[in-house]
């Protein structure tokens, strides 16, 4: 993992929640865009599940909606 990247993920989790599900969103959105084409459907399917379980999780830690 480059510097760039780790600073990157640093800055992710310094924002609100809502700020992390936003950009989680529209960076999925990107790769799914993408013109590299090396992840696939399911693949990235699986990783959004896994993101918005996560999230959830973290809501209903903190009492929120």
């Amino acid at each position: 993992m480059t510097q760039k990247v780790r600073d990157l993920l640093n800055s992710f989790d310094s924002l609100p929640d809502a700020d992390k599900h936003e950009m989680a969103v529209e960076v999925l959105r990107r790769v799914r865009k993408s013109a590299h084409g090396d992840v696939s459907d399911e693949s990235l399917t699986a990783l959004a599940d896994e993101l918005f379980c996560a999230m959830d999780a973290q809501e209903a830690k903190h009492g929120e909606p």
